[in-house]
């Protein structure tokens, strides 16, 4: 996705999401707002400019995913 132009990726589990990070090379980011308690939008820091939610199994409600949809436009 992100080779063909993605800007921005909800992931979610722990695992899966570290995965996406370490697959890309990311190496730093900066906090945006709070989509859930303790899950911020990630905004790469450096380069290619990307926005991140990632989600473990435990945080965030029945609408997380529209929510941070929302806060990445």
């Amino acid at each position: 996705l992100v080779a063909r132009g993605v800007r921005r990726l909800v992931v979610a589990g722990g695992e899966t999401s570290g995965a996406v990070v370490d697959h890309l090379g990311l190496k730093a980011f900066l906090l945006g707002p709070e989509i859930a308690a303790g899950v911020p939008v990630l905004r790469t820091a450096g380069g290619d400019p990307m926005l991140l939610a990632l989600k473990s199994g435990n945080f965030g409600g029945r609408d997380f995913f529209l929510r941070a949809l929302d806060l990445m436009r």
